[in-house]
């Protein structure tokens, strides 16, 4: 994945300004913060159930 430089960054924030205009841009951030704060969340949640099934299994296994 190529990295973004400052000069993209201007301009995806340029694009934007256009785009929602000045007043809803903490709107806008805040919701995009939102969201990537639910899917860090649901990853987490995803591994953490991943492990959990993975113990479980595994513990039945050595049960039998």
């Amino acid at each position: 994945m190529p990295s973004l430089g400052p000069t993209e960054l201007i301009l995806i924030l340029v694009i934007v300004v256009i785009f929602f205009g000045v007043g809803r841009l903490p709107e806008v951030f805040g919701a995009v913060g939102k969201g990537l704060r639910e899917f860090r969340k649901a990853s987490a949640g995803e591994d953490e159930e991943v492990k959990s099934s993975e113990e479980s299994s595994s513990s039945e296994s050595s049960d039998s």
